[in-house]
């Protein structure tokens, strides 16, 4: 599987979000301890939105651990909404196009997990595809084709119906083709203003994921620590694994829950699929 996280809140360097933590995302990418795979090695993306409402996006196929261009370009980066992502495939190829995170115009997307059985079903989801969004497809992760049902049903305007509506689709797809549990996932997904953040399996036994603490209540429990001091009192990350061992720095997203982080705080909503009555037509 993979390891991801994404940070809302005022202009950070991307440097200190990726390298300067404890359990940092480019720690996790050499050992990640909360994942099914402890090694996270077949790529790395990041993206970022600085001015403009189109994010910038970098992605290669390198261990993130050992990118001297990451590294580089990390430090240069200063963004108020950031996603980062490595790589444990799960059968697809080691390509720069299958790297998350994926962008359609404004918005970014990545995941974590997989659809089961994706061979068997993938053509008939892919047929599901609005075919203006198809030829933007460019990869052959499940995790893309996830990404483009989810515009087919509308994550420009409603992003946790169309995800529920996504996902209806997969499981119903899934379960018509023997599968008993068609999906895993925790996904982000942002317009560069607002971040929803997915976490969910038909098993009902999810891959991790946690939200930091109000920044105001961990400067209350750790006054002058320079990591939460460097932070906003607006600031929100959500991780796949916490990035350091401050205590009740982190919380856990429960259970099919979607969260939403905006520049008020946070909510936290139930999320269940919806299995769509028919995919839109474009």
């Amino acid at each position: 599987m993979c390891r991801w996280m994404a940070y809302s809140g005022d202009p950070l360097l991307a440097r200190d979000l990726l390298y300067t933590t404890e359990n940092s995302l480019v720690v996790q990418s050499m050992r990640a301890r909360l994942g099914v795979e402890p090694t996270n090695g077949d790529g790395f993306g990041l993206g970022w939105y600085l001015d403009g409402p189109e994010p910038g996006l970098f992605r290669s196929t390198e261990p993130a651990w050992n990118d001297r261009n990451l590294h580089e370009l990390t430090g240069a980066i200063r963004s108020g909404m950031l996603f980062a992502h490595v790589r444990a495939s799960t059968g697809t190829a080691v390509q720069q196009t299958n790297c998350h995170p994926f962008r359609h115009g404004d918005r970014l997307w990545m995941h974590n997990g997989a659809i089961a059985g994706f061979r068997a079903v993938r053509r008939e989801l892919a047929f599901a595809v609005d075919p203006e969004l198809y030829p933007d497809i460019e990869g052959t992760t499940d995790s893309e084709l996830f990404f483009h049902l989810a515009l087919t049903f509308g994550l420009e305007e409603d992003p946790p119906a169309a995800v529920a509506r996504a996902v209806g689709l997969i499981e119903e797809t899934g379960r018509r083709h023997g599968e008993p549990f068609p999906i895993q996932m925790t996904v982000a997904t942002t317009d560069g203003r607002t971040l929803w953040a997915f976490r969910y399996s038909s098993e009902g036994r999810s891959r991790s994921l946690f939200r930091s603490t109000d920044v105001g209540t961990l400067r209350e429990q750790y006054p002058g620590n320079p990591i939460v001091d460097r932070l906003a009192l607006d600031s929100r990350i959500v991780t796949s694994e916490p990035l350091g061992g401050l205590r009740g720095a982190w919380r856990e997203v429960p259970e099919s829950t979607c969260l939403v982080v905006h520049r008020g705080g946070e909510d936290l909503e139930p999320f269940s699929p919806v299995v769509p009555s028919a995919a839109p037509v474009g």
